[in-house]
């Protein structure tokens, strides 16, 4: 249920510093299976579960940015890095795999259910684009890269697990004015954007300082960063069907960052009716 009580950017920040993020049922599923079948699983098996969350993956560098050691010299982001520095034991006891989004989420309308899976859904999506792209440009920080693209809608997420109510009230802006730009949506009923609600986390939070540079998208001159905005655009738009409007500019800007025609960049992304490429026909 939506909390009325919390209202204005200072307040919902204060109060995603401490909350309990909840997590995907499969997730929770799959990582209670998990430790009752194995004593001592490895940091590597659990992991692969943590990972595929963005949620989870979250709460667990929240819980390890504000509890590692201030001699720590090098930053660590990858959850099975933070499992063996932690230990899987002690991480499981702290950051614990609920409550879960469908629970929190019990009596809201199915279809705020459905707008978070779709979100994360596209999160993956984004982050598969993000990691492939990343090791074409032989980028070495290419799990960053995923990470950052995992979660650069993190904001996006808790906002549907926590005020369902204002975010279904955008979604129906948004479609009765096709042309309404989402800040202004969410400026309107929040009082404040997405984008500003993040920001204020991953500094609240301590994230570390590459993911920050990597899920912002006014670092979009750098490399990196154009490779995670761009994935995350593609995953967006190709969403709403393959037909999409803006599209045929994703393609552009893809085919300029990896350095390859644009028919080849929709066969690599997997886009529906791509057109033949262009090739000579031999004379005879």
């Amino acid at each position: 249920m939506q909390s009325k009580t919390i209202s204005g950017l200072k307040n919902w920040v204060n109060f995603f510093n401490k909350a309990e993020i909840p997590v995907l049922k499969l997730t929770s599923n799959e990582l209670f299976l998990l430790l009752q079948q194995e004593k001592n699983p490895s940091a590597r098996s659990v992991a692969n579960i943590i990972k595929r969350d963005p949620l989870m993956t979250v709460k667990l560098l929240r819980y390890f940015c504000q509890h590692k050691h201030r001699s720590l010299e090098h930053e660590v982001m990858q959850a099975e890095q933070i499992l063996i520095m932690l230990g899987v034991d002690k991480a499981m006891k702290n950051v614990l795999p609920e409550p879960t989004v469908e629970e929190l989420l019990r009596e809201q309308k199915v279809e705020v259910l459905i707008n978070l899976l779709h979100l994360v859904h596209r999160s993956h999506i984004a982050s598969n684009y993000a990691f492939e792209w990343a090791v074409r440009l032989h980028d070495t920080h290419f799990e960053e890269i995923r990470i950052a693209a995992l979660l650069h809608d993190i904001s996006e997420l808790l906002m549907w697990c926590f005020a369902p109510t204002d975010m279904l009230r955008i979604r129906e802006m948004q479609k009765k004015d096709k042309a309404l730009r989402s800040y202004l949506a969410q400026q309107q009923v929040l009082g404040f954007t997405l984008s500003d609600l993040q920001s204020e986390l991953v500094l609240r939070w301590s994230l570390p300082e590459l993911l920050i540079m990597l899920m912002s998208d006014h670092n979009a001159s750098l490399q990196r960063v154009r490779n995670v905005v761009l994935a995350v655009n593609l995953a967006r738009h190709s969403a709403n069907g393959w037909d999409d409007a803006a599209l045929p500019d994703d393609y552009t800007a893809i085919s300029e960052l990896l350095r390859m025609p644009i028919h080849d960049v929709k066969v690599i992304v997997g886009a529906k009716n791509i057109e033949p490429a262009n090739t000579q026909q031999s004379e005879h």
